[in-house]
């Protein structure tokens, strides 16, 4: 396939930035736009040699290039001048110039040939797809992969991988484009597709949980006869999704008599195929979550020719992905230093606060993210110490209020609640009064940060949880920690 300039609108979001550094690993001219060009996507673009332009003007029409690659976050809404809020899109189509969605042309030209392995779910298809290239990557498989996140073994989210080399794909069942309302992993027909779990979510696209889960059999359709379909075998959804029609070969995960199963704690346990222990896992996540994402993930790598036991020795050396219970920083607490509750142990030299950060914004996933921690800081004999959990409402879901009944249950564990409520059409002080005193309510990041540091005691855990940047609460929360208790971050 010969090369060709592609021009990509919307090229800073994480999907369409990888996409660009694939199109120009394989050759390609790579140009694209973006409102709010900046670091360090910008950077990371530039470095690729990729021409960045602010905006969404007509005049980039001049660049002609072959293909306009379109991103989900293009529309024909008008902004409130009456004007259209993207004229280059309105220009290319007056023109009738060549377009493609970003998942079509993925497909097209860099999946088109290769054994793809797509992750489907509301939950774990970044962690999941991160420990699928990485068991294939340690079994000298060389893959390519797209992942919505940064595995930290390889430190890039997107790599074209060796010719004709398995493709792992973090497959989302968001829409594809405006043009195209199809969910964006129908685009990938997988030859492995692993199916996670499958709740609601996307209220702003689907009606009820009915419409995604036939947007997951439309996925299944793609699966030729000789491939395979990976389904955690815990979920009624998915149950209802394979009573739909199945074509291809099915393994099971999870449950007692699934095909893959997990016997032992999640940051220990042994991996069974059939019954038959196969391989052992010992690394440094937590949560029964990543337990099943692991198996998922070996059950898809078995399909490629890699045994469960040199799964299991890879996974040990998985050091998860940015952004999954990562921690930002530390604040050390001296002995005799301020303190409210408790204060330091005496027999310590200092205490530290911890802070972290979590892209859960789901109420399962932080619900699942804060049990994660829990049995992590209870794993390590430190069962007495408090959660404070600090997030914010920030996806289209969250934002309309859909699931807002179920923060509470979300937030079940943790000690303290802190939610930022800023540009919430719902009042979240009503949603989270169930939780009495161990809520509390912002409407800006620094009050949010003021009430979680002046209610913080030392060897407590500050869990982060946002798909967005949260307004940069961690670096403030680790100056105000350290301002208030008088110890340099230890980040």
């Amino acid at each position: 396939m010969r090369p060709m300039h592609i021009h990509i609108l919307g090229i800073c979001g994480t999907f369409m930035g990888g996409l660009a550094a694939l199109a120009r690993a394989a050759g390609h001219r790579v140009t694209g736009c973006d409102a709010g060009v900046y670091p360090p996507m910008s950077e990371q673009l530039q470095a690729l040699g990729i021409e960045l332009i602010e905006g969404f003007g007509a005049e980039q029409m001049a660049l002609k290039p072959d293909c306009y690659v379109v991103g989900n976050v293009v529309s024909r809404a008008l902004g409130p001048d009456g004007t259209p809020k993207f004229p280059l899109m309105e220009a290319v189509l007056d023109a009738g110039a060549r377009y493609s969605s970003g998942p079509q042309w993925l497909s097209e030209h860099i999946l088109h040939g290769r054994h793809v392995l797509a992750v489907a779910g509301t939950h774990g298809k970044t962690s999941t797809s991160a420990m699928l290239a990485w068991i294939l990557e340690q079994a000298g498989q060389q893959p390519g992969f797209l992942i919505g996140g940064v595995p930290q073994n390889f430190g890039v989210s997107a790599r074209l991988g060796a010719a004709a080399a398995p493709f792992v794909i973090e497959a989302d069942e968001y829409d594809t484009a405006f043009f195209d309302k199809r969910s964006k992993f129908v685009h990938y027909r997988p030859r492995t597709a692993v199916l996670n779990n499958l709740e609601f979510d996307h209220a702003d696209i689907f009606d009820d949980l009915a419409a995604i889960e036939r947007q997951f059999h439309h996925l299944l359709r793609t699966v030729p006869a000789s491939g395979r379909v990976i389904f955690n075998g815990l979920e009624e959804s998915l149950a209802r999704v394979l009573n739909l029609g199945c074509w291809s070969e099915q393994r099971s995960f999870g449950s007692a008599v699934s095909d893959f199963c997990a016997e032992g704690e999640a940051d220990d346990f042994v991996l069974c195929q059939r019954g038959q222990a196969a391989g052992r896992v010992r690394w440094g996540l937590s949560g029964l979550h990543n337990q099943l994402n692991a198996l998922a993930a070996a059950a898809a790598a078995e399909h490629v020719g890699v045994s469960v036991a040199r799964s299991a020795s890879a996974l040990g050396r998985f050091e998860g992905v940015k952004r999954r219970l990562e921690v930002r920083g530390q604040v050390r607490v001296p002995v005799g230093g301020p303190a409210s509750g408790a204060g330091a142990p005496a027999d310590e030299a200092a205490t530290t606060i911890t802070v972290y950060d979590d892209f859960a914004h789901h109420p399962s996933a932080m619900r699942t993210t804060i049990d994660g921690l829990r049995r992590q800081l209870d794993r390590h004999g430190s069962s007495g110490q408090r959660i404070l959990a600090l997030f914010e409402p920030r996806s289209n879901t969250m934002k309309l209020g859909t699931m807002k009944a179920q923060l509470p249950w979300s937030l079940e564990q943790a000690d303290l609640a802190f939610c930022h409520s800023g540009g919430l059409g719902w009042d979240a002080a009503a949603a989270l009064a169930p939780m009495g005193a161990r809520a509390q309510v912002a409407a800006d990041i620094d009050t949010l940060v003021q009430q979680a540091v002046a209610a913080a005691e030392p060897g407590d855990h500050l869990l982060c949880m946002s798909n967005g940047g949260f307004g940069g609460v961690h670096p403030k929360l680790l100056a105000a920690l350290q301002q208030r208790f008088g110890a340099p971050p230890d980040a």
